[in-house]
């Protein structure tokens, strides 16, 4: 098979859609057409964010595309995940400019799956790996310090192994469906302190007279987004930091990606009073952006852990991601889960100093996240940890 063809691309939505829905997982939220392109024409990953497009994409010799590497130039760090600031503080010290970079990941996004895109087939080995040779090229050309893939699933991650870049691990914690079929039967799973306590906070929020509504993108009426986005941004503004997606930007996601994207609504009377903003694919639950008004108690763990527990179940799914951080959700079954991205840096020594602090890095992860797996509500023993593949 001739060598493909790799040519940049400024916009996820100047790729053909066929291509996405050809090369994508199926039903996935984030990778496709309708959620890059929506943040980036939003500005949620626009310049004004520190997020230029740069995809990647392969073509045959008779211009047919092959191959997707989503591909960001970063001119900062926020929203990507990776948790470099440490890395970028080495680079000012040592008077160099870590920005910009490059980044293959998803926008606000610490949810892991490809990153290249390619169908599977006997050219596909070759495919993968043109497009990371033309990624490491663009860092090279383009004068960045790096090029990172930010939670690649394990056959990308060997794939970039392969091809030298290094591999970073952190800790999520992620809710696994196994055999339970109901809420009582996932609750029966664990000791009797731990279930009086989930009772007991569920109970405080049934009696708080707050109505709770489970609604999907589609289901959803345009003209309350401004007081969901109200709702979210309260969070990010809480703790001063910028709530990137407007009010629009929301709006067109949950038109577009209708019943992928699901929202946990406490209302007080008609008044929306709490949000937990969801997506999912046709496995699993990814929990994103969670915002309140007032003081309810232990409504937070109702919207944002045990709402979406009950609509795994319900509804056939897997497995339930809510983000990254929060050591509070071991207490609610969610296993510590190993996660991983990949680096390049362009500096050869700066590249073999990271290699050296990510091995150790490892280690100390992996002891963490066992460490962690003992603290779990679970009455069985001794519980399995879990590695994000």
């Amino acid at each position: 098979m001739p060598a493909p063809t790799i040519s940049p691309c400024p916009a996820a939505d100047a790729i053909p859609r066929a291509a996405w829905e050809r090369l994508a997982p199926p039903g996935h939220p984030f990778l496709n057409a309708d959620f890059l392109g929506i943040v980036e024409r939003h500005g949620a990953a626009g310049p004004a964010c520190g997020w230029q497009a740069q995809h990647l994409v392969a073509r045959d010799g008779a211009g047919s595309v092959v191959g997707l590497l989503p591909l960001y130039v970063r001119s900062n760090s926020h929203g990507d995940f990776i948790h470099d600031w440490s890395w970028a503080g080495a680079y000012r010290q040592l008077g160099r400019a870590y920005y910009p970079k490059l980044l293959s990941g998803l926008p606000h996004t610490p949810a892991t799956g490809p990153r290249l895109l390619v169908a599977d087939g006997p050219g596909q080995p070759a495919i993968r790996r043109a497009l990371i040779d033309s990624a490491l090229d663009l860092a090279r050309q383009s004068g960045a310090s790096s090029w990172h893939v930010a939670f690649p699933e394990a056959g990308n991650r060997q794939a970039l192994a392969e091809a030298g870049l290094l591999t970073s691990h952190n800790v999520q914690f992620q809710w696994q469906a196994g055999d339970c079929r109901e809420f009582d039967d996932y609750l029966a799973s664990f000791t009797a302190e731990k279930r009086r306590k989930v009772r007991a906070e569920r109970r405080r929020v049934a009696n708080s007279g707050l109505a709770i509504a489970v609604c999907h993108g589609d289901e959803i009426d345009p003209a309350e987004w401004p007081a969901l986005h109200a709702l979210y941004a309260s969070t990010f503004e809480k703790f001063g930091n910028y709530p990137v997606f407007s009010a629009a930007c929301l709006a067109e996601l949950a038109a577009s990606l209708g019943r992928r994207l699901v929202a946990f609504i406490a209302r007080d009377g008609k008044q929306a009073v709490a949000v937990s903003l969801c997506f999912r694919s046709d496995e699993a639950l990814y929990g994103r952006y969670w915002g309140c008004r007032g003081d309810y108690h232990s409504l937070h763990f109702e919207l944002c852990f045990y709402q979406g527990i009950a609509y795994c179940l319900r509804h056939g799914l897997q497995r339930f991601e809510p983000g990254a951080g929060g050591e509070h959700k071991i207490a609610r079954g969610f296993t510590p889960t190993l996660v991983h991205s990949c680096h390049w840096l362009r500096d050869p020594a700066m590249h073999q100093l990271l290699g050296r602090h990510l091995a150790a890095q490892g280690d100390a992860v992996a002891a963490y996240r066992d460490q962690a797996a003992g603290h779990l509500p679970f009455r069985c023993e001794p519980v399995t940890p879990v590695t994000n593949l």
